[in-house]
């Protein structure tokens, strides 16, 4: 977390698809017919600021996507849009690594995404900000750049979904925990990365994500 050692105890990690309007068309979607709909990835998919991702087996087109994650700290089922801000511990950068063409096999077949999203260190995070020190992060710019080129560049305000709207529809399919972490989506731009590549990933208030793709082990 943010200016300490302490580490927060990541539960569970859920994740919004296509909460972007530009990034629901370049994957073939309409954004004005769809309601919010979510995966996961296993906790310890979770890779710190500065890490050295290795790039994936089973796949030759990993991309990247920038997202706004939701840090929870109060358990809640059931939760108003309105009350849904009181369960907020903080906000972070996150990059939803993604293994697309398993992911493009999947959605052709009807098949689930787990390998395609769940994969080691498919999850990285920068330092969560704490609520009491960022505020709630309801616009800014969200971008990522690659080695130094930037591919993703949008508006946290652009969300087709608000956090308080995604945190209330997903409490009415999960009881919410302490620990759990919600990645909120990613504007248009994702792309592939290789070996070799520096991520940047970069939203308006909160502390900046970097890491890298490491050969294969």
């Amino acid at each position: 977390m943010l200016d300490t050692d302490a580490i927060f105890p990541v539960r569970r990690i859920f994740c919004v698809g296509r909460n972007y309007a530009e990034h629901a068309k370049e994957m073939g979607a309409d954004p004005q017919r769809e309601p919010p709909f979510f995966f996961t990835k296993p906790a310890d998919a979770v890779a710190a600021d500065g890490s050295d991702v290795p790039y994936p087996s089973a796949t030759s087109n990993l991309h990247h996507e920038v997202e706004l994650v939701i840090a929870i700290a109060v358990r809640g089922q059931n939760i108003a849009p309105s009350a849904a801000l009181d369960h907020v511990f903080g906000y972070a950068v996150g990059n939803d690594l993604t293994r697309r063409d398993l992911q493009a096999t999947a959605k052709k077949t009807g098949r689930p995404w787990d390998t395609a999203k769940g994969f080691d260190q498919s999850a990285p995070i920068a330092a969560i900000s704490p609520v009491d020190r960022c505020g709630h992060i309801s616009n800014g710019k969200i971008s990522l750049s690659v080695n130094g080129e930037c591919r993703q560049t949008g508006d946290i305000s652009d969300m087709i979904w608000s956090t308080a709207e995604i945190i209330s529809t997903l409490s009415t399919l999960f009881t919410l925990q302490p620990g759990d972490l919600i990645f909120t989506g990613t504007p248009a731009g994702v792309g592939a990365l290789k070996p070799g590549d520096v991520i940047e990933a970069c939203i308006d208030g909160l502390p900046t994500l970097r890491h890298g793709i490491a050969s294969r082990d």
